[in-house]
């Protein structure tokens, strides 16, 4: 199978990759610091949002990121896309072509959810 070599523009998405475990000072599992890496030349594009509004408003935001199909992306990472940060939604698919056997890359769903 051959791969793309990743587009010359785009914008750098940071993933943050939950650290191992680390023991607190009362013995109990903490989250680790994150580890990041960068994921060059990816598209963002705008997806549905929504807004509830119940005793609290909360607006929920989706963005659809079209990476490299050599991406190192988990459903359990967040990441960072210009200056906010995300949770990965869902798995990421990767898009193959039937006319000539490349994986031109893959889609991301990223939410954030505030309020």
């Amino acid at each position: 199978m051959i791969s793309l070599p990743p587009p010359r523009f785009g914008e750098t998405v940071t993933v943050l990759r939950p650290g191992p475990p680390v023991r607190d000072i009362y013995g109990n599992d903490a989250g680790g610091p994150d580890a990041e890496h960068p994921l060059p030349g990816c598209a963002i594009a705008p997806g549905p949002g929504g807004e509830i509004v119940g005793g609290q408003d909360t607006v929920t935001e989706h963005l659809t990121i079209y990476a490299p199909a050599t991406v190192d992306v988990r459903p359990t990472d967040r990441l960072r896309i210009r200056g906010l940060t995300y949770t990965v939604h869902g798995p990421v698919e990767a898009y193959h072509s039937p006319l000539t056997g490349t994986t031109a890359g893959v889609q991301i769903i990223a939410r954030r959810v505030t309020g």
